[in-house]
């Protein structure tokens, strides 16, 4: 995909992301007068601007994906109007410097990077920036079953959201770990929106799993971080795991994720 194509892409994914924030904020949550009545739900256009400090046109210039460039004093200034949280407002700041990512191409994975991941007694694996799983060892396979998918379907997202397997793995932690996934992959999918493989994994995860379209549509950023999960497996039954993710030095786009056992 041309840069230039990616642009207008990332600036709709900005517009998008602006006006999910400002239709969940009303007047009353920021001591605004509620004024007449409103046809939609959320804060109009021209008092995010006017609490931004910043022109009712150049605002709408930024809903509508147009050609913009924001100071960071600009970005700070809006993130406080729409009340955005840590993560939100990280998301905001890449998404108005981002110029537009070259096509998107399969990780390489170093041979001393996939040997040391198998080479693990806990159960690891390392995916890409699409969230395909590159590698993995001998424990993580006992849980997720990797080696028993077609390799267009070693997939976290795939796994996790159209699987009845991996379902019934997370039990009722399903819909929380699930929902988390999509709000993380979506910091990442909103800066290469409209590359063909994006537009290819949203087609499959839209067809094979409602939730998702639902989460999708509220637009929530998270950003990665430790924590526990606890699963259900069919031979080896219920099994806690703290689990953390590190960046690869050789690629920041590789993730190895590791799965300790308490």
């Amino acid at each position: 995909m041309q840069k230039d194509g990616m642009e207008n892409h990332s600036r709709n994914e900005l517009g998008n992301f602006l006006r999910s924030r400002r239709e969940r904020l009303s007047p009353e949550m920021l001591g605004l007068p509620a004024g007449r009545r409103r046809r939609t739900a959320g804060l109009r256009r021209e008092e995010v601007a006017e609490l931004a400090g910043i022109s009712v046109d150049w605002y709408i210039r930024l809903e509508q994906g147009r050609t913009v460039s924001p100071s960071v004093t600009t970005v700070d200034a809006l993130a406080r109007a729409l009340r955005l949280g840590e993560d939100e407002h990280a998301h905001l700041r890449d998404l108005t410097r981002n110029g537009g990512q070259p096509a998107f191409a399969p990780e390489k994975l170093p041979l001393t990077v996939r040997r040391a991941v198998e080479g693990l007694n806990k159960p690891a694996y390392v995916t890409g920036r699409r969230w395909d799983v590159l590698a993995w060892n001998e424990a993580a396979d006992e849980l997720f079953a990797f080696s028993g998918h077609a390799p267009q379907d070693r997939n976290i997202l795939i796994g996790m959201l159209t699987n009845p397997e991996t379902r019934r793995l997370f039990g009722k932690s399903w819909e929380g770990e699930a929902k988390r996934m999509v709000a993380e992959f979506r910091a990442t999918h909103d800066l290469w929106a409209g590359d063909p493989a994006f537009v290819d994994l949203l087609a499959r995860l839209r067809e094979g799993s409602p939730e998702f379209v639902q989460w999708w549509e509220a637009h929530d950023i998270r950003h990665g971080a430790a924590g526990r999960k606890v699963l259900r497996h069919p031979e080896k039954g219920v099994l806690s795991f703290e689990y953390a993710s590190f960046q690869a030095n050789d690629d920041p786009a590789l993730k190895l994720v590791i799965y300790t056992p308490v």
